[in-house]
């Protein structure tokens, strides 16, 4: 067995879903690994990964208006019996600086994936996505930790 560690940089268009899993695929394959382990982090605070259906893009779509609902801009309403609106204290970066941090809070910001023969493993409507939580694109850092083994490079003369 054998680590490597590495970063990978992705370009958003803003807030909604990147679709990395090919580039996570090509990467495990350039490193010149056949099976093991794949941890992924997220470097950032707005954003999160995740995994979900790649099929229908409604439900990407159905992600994001569920996850606006019940993360609003600006303010909330308090669950308590007087129902006050609360305002965001952070919002230096615009208003969606705090709901963007909510969201990453409430999602994932780490992924560990099992590979073999140089691919994930997902299941047959699966793909990985970078969820951006920020208004505009965005350059995002995704650390990558491989534990596994190499693939062998060992030839038969005859």
């Amino acid at each position: 067995m054998e680590q490597f560690f590495s970063n990978l940089n992705f370009r958003t268009n803003g807030d909604g879903f990147t679709d990395i899993t090919d580039d996570l695929n090509l990467f495990i394959q350039k490193s010149n690994y056949n099976s093991g382990i794949l941890n992924l982090t997220s470097l950032h605070t707005s954003c999160s990964l995740t995994i979900n259906e790649n099929a229908d893009p409604n439900v990407l779509k159905d992600l994001r208006k569920f996850m606006k609902s019940i993360v609003p801009y600006n303010c909330y309403t308090s669950l308590s019996k007087n129902r006050q609106e609360i305002y965001y204290e952070h919002f230096q970066e615009g208003e969606d600086d705090m709901p963007a941090h909510i969201k990453t809070a409430l999602t994932n910001t780490n992924l560990s994936l099992s590979f073999k023969e140089g691919e994930i493993i997902l299941g047959t409507w699966q793909a990985i996505y970078l969820w951006e939580h920020r208004f505009t694109p965005k350059e995002r850092i995704i650390s990558v930790h491989i534990i596994g083994e190499k693939n062998s490079n060992i030839y038969n003369d005859r």
